[in-house]
């Protein structure tokens, strides 16, 4: 006889795993809030659609903060792995200069999902739509809330896949947090990552340049160092730069209330030789003038520098070039976890055994972005999740 799966949830994490699941052995299950799946995965789509990274999994591994488990996962099924799903499922790929992977041209985010719909659909997958989780009942069965009614499920296997906490346009929040605490469940409150971070700009530089991009810079706190762009904005910056440095910036900003960062203007271009362009004969009316032209500086980043600097220390090309090289930078908050691209916190990794398995609830599992780690943008993310639902799956499959 079959046993039945309930998988809570309709994202990436989710899906993969009802994809992968063996449909001769279980009866399969997804419970989604909205009237959709995959609605965070189609948001995501919006900035362009990272589906995973080209680095090598030994490479990309040390990009995330996550326990064994997930790191397990993420070697069982690689980003080889999930290109090779992709294209067996109708989506071939391409990669972009970033090493990002991306559906081929002209693929929208809404086909990479219709193609795993029809692969559900091969796989007799029972979805059910606008059937919210509300918590559990007293023999441990599931509380949903569907059509305004309170309905119960029970199942042999239950996988909660219900995401993190950004982005709420897509149904996400945190109240599923107090249902596992009071099954005496650790979690970790939810905070933002991969966001923007605040500065106190003065409204002058601001006004002028909000939205301007600042590109091909590095940006290093402590012994890290990322190279990419930012962009200004009125809150403060945001971009892939600063993305990557988020776990590192957010410990900070909880220690000390307020981090600085360093910002690397001409990051290819070593000390010696702007200050040899600096002290070559001026062919402007301007110092300023000559500074912008010789360093190739866009306006933004000379008032940037031109603000920071004395009267005095303007004019010694020394000085100029040690401020294009170190710009201190502080942040002084994080935005908004609705205004974040991903979250940490969540349930606590020591809850789950090696299979993602509740330690307190045998036959519940969790995967995906409830569970509390972190990774960057740019394929991490998405990598993750469909690593961690086809480890899952593999699991359950060969499981006695």
């Amino acid at each position: 006889m079959k046993k039945t799966v309930a998988i809570i949830g309709g994202g990436a994490s989710a899906m993969m795993l009802a994809c992968k699941l063996d449909s001769t052995k279980f009866n399969i299950s997804i419970y989604e809030k909205n009237k959709g799946l995959g609605r965070k995965f189609l948001v995501a789509g919006n900035g362009g659609f990272n589906l995973t990274h080209a680095s090598s999994i030994d490479e990309m591994i040390v990009k995330y903060e996550a326990n064994q488990t997930i790191i397990n996962s993420l070697t069982f099924f690689d980003n080889k792995n999930t290109i090779e799903w992709l294209n067996e499922i109708g989506i071939p790929t391409y990669t972009g200069s970033s090493k990002r992977i991306f559906p081929k041209k002209n693929i929208k985010p809404i086909r990479v999902l219709n193609a795993i719909e029809e692969q559900l659909a091969l796989n007799k997958v029972d979805i059910f739509y606008q059937h919210e989780w509300i918590g559990f009942g007293d023999k441990k069965e599931l509380i949903f809330s569907a059509n305004n009614e309170g309905i119960t499920i029970s199942a042999d296997i239950v996988v909660f896949a219900l995401g993190g906490a950004s982005w709420k346009v897509t149904g996400s929040n945190d109240r599923w947090l107090s249902y596992f605490e009071n099954k005496g469940i650790n979690t970790i409150p939810f905070e933002s990552s991969n966001c923007a971070f605040k500065v106190k700009w003065k409204k002058a530089f601001i006004d002028e340049f909000e939205g301007e991009p600042l590109k091909n810079i590095q940006i290093s706190l402590n012994k890290l160092a990322v190279k990419g762009e930012l962009v200004l904005t009125q809150f403060g910056i945001e971009g892939g730069a600063i993305y990557a440095l988020s776990n590192a910036i957010r410990k900070e900003l909880n220690k000390h209330g307020s981090c600085t960062i360093h910002l690397n203007l001409k990051p290819n271009s070593k000390r010696e030789a702007l200050i040899r362009k600096l002290n070559e004969p001026k062919k402007k009316n301007s110092w300023s003038e000559h500074i912008i032209w010789k360093l190739k500086l866009t306006k933004a980043m000379f008032q940037l520098i031109k603000r920071k600097l004395s009267k005095e220390d303007f004019m010694i090309p020394d000085k100029v070039a040690d401020i294009l090289q170190s710009f201190p930078l502080e942040l002084t908050d994080i935005a908004p976890i609705d205004e974040a691209i991903s979250t940490v916190g969540g349930i606590d990794l020591n809850n789950i055994n090696e299979h993602f398995e509740l330690s307190h609830l045998p036959n519940h599992f969790i995967i995906g972005e409830m569970l509390n780690w972190d990774a960057p943008t740019g394929g991490y993310l998405l990598q993750a999740n469909f690593s961690m639902g086809a480890y899952l799956a593999d699991y359950l499959n060969t499981k006695d």
